[in-house]
Parts: C-alpha cells; sequence; structure tokens
C-alpha cells in the first residue's frame, strides 16, 4: 500500500501546482484598461466560472456577460451569467451556451470592451456546426477525435474548420469591439490559440494543414463533416487589429510552484517538460524507465529527488466501456514498470480535477501497486487493454480524489524517488 506521508506529500505538490493557477491571482496581474463604453465578459472552459468569479470582484464597476462550464464546475457569480454543458462530448446545453455569448457580442461599438476568459474544456463545450451540420455531426466529430488518440493541437486544428465559433470567430463577432483574451493554458506550448480551440484567438492552421492531418492519422472524421470542412480566419484579418491575448497562467508555471514547495521541504526537484505529449501507457513507461535509471544507475539524477511533468497526454480508445482518463492509464503504465522497484512513489492527476470519465482527479503507485492489483484479482496490462485504468486504481484504494479545482492547465505527474 501507498505510504501515507508520501501520499500526503505528493498531494500537497498537487496543491501548490493548482494554487500557482488560481483564478483571482492570475486575473489580478493582468487586468485589461477600461473602457469609455461597456465591459462584456464571455468565456469558457473548466474553470470560467471561477474566472468570471474573481473578475467581477476584482474590476469594481458594471459589467455583463455569459460564461459557459462543466457541469458540476459552476460557482456563485453576481451580474455575469454562468450556463453548464457537457464534457468531452458536447451536448444540447453547449449549443444553447454558444449561441448565449454570440448574443452577448452582438451591436456592441468601438468604445465596448469585451474579456473573453478561457481555459481548458471549451472545445466540447461551445458546440457550433456551421451550416450543413448538426449537433450531432459535432458530437460524431469529438468523438472520432477522442478515440484517434491524436495529441490535442491536431485535435483542436480540425474542430476550428468543422465550427462556427472556434479559431477567432468569436472574436470576429465582437467587432468593433475590442477583444481582450485572458486565457488559462492547458496545451503543450502554451499557444493560446489552441486552448478551447481559439474562440477569441485566430490562428494559421489552414483547411489544407486540417485536411492533411486528417489524412496522415487515419482519424474517422464522418464524411458529411469532412466535406464541409471549411477555412477558418485569417488572424491577418483587420477585425483583430486591435485586440489582445494574455496567457496567464499554465503548466510551466505551476510544476515551478511545486518545484519550489518540494524544495522547501528538502527535496531537489527536477522538471523533465511542461510540454509531454504521446500515448498516456508509452509516457508513463517512459518516465518509469527514468526512475528505475536513477535507482539502479544515479543517473540522469541522483537520489533522493522529486521528478515533475506536465503537458497533455492522449488514449487511444479501443473500449467505449471503459473507465478512467489519461493520467490514471499513464500512471498504469508505470506501475507495471516500476513492479518490485522500491523507493518509487508516484501521483499523476489532472489539475482540473477530473481526469476522463469518472470523479477523481488520477491515482497513486509505488513499487506494490501492481502487485496489489494482480492479488485483487485485476491484470493491470489487461486493465489497459480494456481501458479501464480508473477500475484498477479503484479495486486498490489508489484514487486521487481533489474534487474539482476551478482551474486547469493540464497534466501534473510527481515522482518522489527517495533511493
Amino acid at each position: 500500500m501507498i505510504d501515507p506521508a508520501k501520499q500526503a506529500f505528493l498531494t500537497e505538490l498537487f496543491e501548490a501546482a493548482v494554487t500557482a493557477a488560481d483564478a483571482r491571482a492570475a486575473l489580478a496581474a493582468n487586468l485589461p484598461a477600461r473602457p469609455k463604453g461597456r465591459t462584456v465578459v464571455i468565456g469558457a472552459g473548466k474553470g470560467a466560472a471561477q474566472l468570471a468569479a474573481a473578475f467581477e470582484d476584482l474590476w469594481g464597476a458594471p459589467v455583463e456577460g455569459v460564461v459557459v462550464t462543466r457541469y458540476g464546475y459552476s460557482c456563485p457569480t453576481r451580474s455575469i451569467r454562468v450556463m453548464e454543458a457537457a464534457h468531452p462530448v458536447p451536448d444540447a446545453a453547449g449549443l444553447a451556451a454558444s449561441k448565449a455569448l454570440f448574443d452577448a457580442v452582438a451591436g456592441l461599438g468601438p468604445d465596448d470592451l469585451v474579456v473573453a476568459l478561457v481555459c481548458g474544456g471549451g472545445s466540447a463545450l461551445l458546440p457550433s456546426p456551421p451550416e450543413g451540420l448538426s449537433l450531432e455531426d459535432e458530437q460524431a466529430l469529438n468523438e472520432a477525435l477522442l478515440a484517434s488518440g491524436a495529441p490535442i493541437g491536431v485535435m483542436n486544428a480540425i474542430r476550428k474548420h468543422a465550427s462556427g465559433i472556434k479559431g477567432g470567430r468569436l472574436a470576429a463577432a465582437a467587432h468593433p469591439a475590442r477583444v481582450v483574451s485572458l486565457v488559462v493554458s492547458d496545451v503543450p506550448g502554451d499557444d493560446p490559440a489552441q486552448v478551447a480551440s481559439g474562440p477569441t484567438v485566430p490562428d494559421g492552421v489552414t483547411l489544407a494543414d486540417a485536411r492533411a492531418l486528417i489524412a496522415a492519422r487515419g482519424i474517422a472524421v464522418p464524411p458529411q463533416v469532412l466535406a464541409a470542412l471549411a477555412d477558418a480566419p485569417d488572424p491577418q484579418d483587420p477585425v483583430f487589429a486591435h485586440n489582445e491575448v494574455h496567457v496567464i497562467a499554465s503548466a510551466r508555471l505551476s510544476l515551478e510552484a511545486a518545484a519550489a514547495k518540494a524544495q522547501a521541504a528538502g527535496w531537489p526537484a527536477v522538471i523533465l517538460s511542461d510540454a509531454i505529449e504521446g500515448e498516456a501507457e508509452v509516457i508513463g513507461q517512459m518516465h518509469a524507465a527514468i526512475a528505475r535509471e536513477v535507482i539502479a544507475q544515479g543517473r540522469p539524477f541522483k537520489a533522493p529527488l522529486v521528478i515533475l511533468s506536465g503537458g497533455e497526454t492522449t488514449v487511444t480508445l479501443r473500449h467505449k466501456d471503459g473507465r478512467g482518463g489519461r493520467n490514471t492509464a499513464f500512471l498504469l503504465g508505470f506501475a507495471q514498470q516500476i513492479d518490485g522497484v522500491a523507493g518509487i512513489t508516484a501521483l499523476a492527476a489532472d489539475t482540473d480535477g477530473i481526469d476522463g470519465s469518472e470523479d477523481n482527479a488520477g491515482a497513486f503507485a509505488d513499487h506494490s501497486t501492481a502487485a496489489v492489483m494482480r492479488a485483487a484479482g485485476v491484470d493491470p496490462a489487461d486493465a489497459l487493454r480494456r481501458n479501464d485504468a480508473w477500475g484498477a486504481f479503484d479495486v486498490v484504494g489508489a484514487i486521487f480524489k481533489p474534487g474539482p479545482t476551478g482551474t486547469n492547465v493540464n497534466d501534473f505527474r510527481a515522482i518522489l524517488i527517495d533511493g
């Protein structure tokens, strides 16, 4: 079983990472200049409600608008309306939310200010099928993308060409008002145009690029969607000329906060990267190989230490009835590779508090985890094949469940090596 003291310490590191992405602190340092006219807030993502509430407190002036978040992620606001919708597959409530966002920015003038509060999860929360497509078509596209195992950048590049709101279209609708996008990044590399598929931030990915990505990866995009793909707005379009974009929180800043927390407690810390992508199971195996090398050879780092990493892994779905997400899949791959190697304890979790289909953020593992699973009648390798990493960790009582955090800077991984 996991050492309670190590589990508590890893939890403290997770909390430090989440605190570094706190909505109020991130916004306070990035408030835009006040307009002569109205201030309208729009937003989308798993932390959008918390961002909206914090903005109201900090702005200290009349404000209006609407944001959309995932079911169960809302919080009280005064004048900004909070709507809820489905994630990761969009639903009719998301369709209504997209319309409400367009309504909020309609008819604005050059003296008005639109503040876009954008964070991870917005891609699914803002369905807006273009003419000729239905919500069911967008749902089918989303399911095909999620099942493909493609990196988030690839998925979002395709989504932008099959949407009426993504790829900067919402900002274009707000013209001639000035749009200031305040972005909490959950994507590797912190490209704001990728977060929530950039409803207010256009990018240079062309329709030809999107089609090439679909073909190269063999993604099963429904034929009617493939035929309806269209050009996204050009970033050089004059309607975007006076807009601003600021990344106010990211995985990099959160990992640095966790590293500082570890070092203050006497544990040297190294950050592998804040932008790791790839199949979750394989990335878990890679991390395990590094941890084993530290134990066996004292390289590339010396124990004791904490190894930290972030980014966004993916899971190729083989069984639709599986439970869990990319962080539990990462950790199940990791646990099998450190089986019996004492001195290694790890936490992998999503910083928004929810990893995939269940209500946990991730899980814990150490050298005994795989053996305990087998003793409980669960084959870890078979659980991975069935996309049921959650079930494997639940059986051994190693699920990590902090609840929704109100922010989202993607995956958080901490590996404690005491040698």
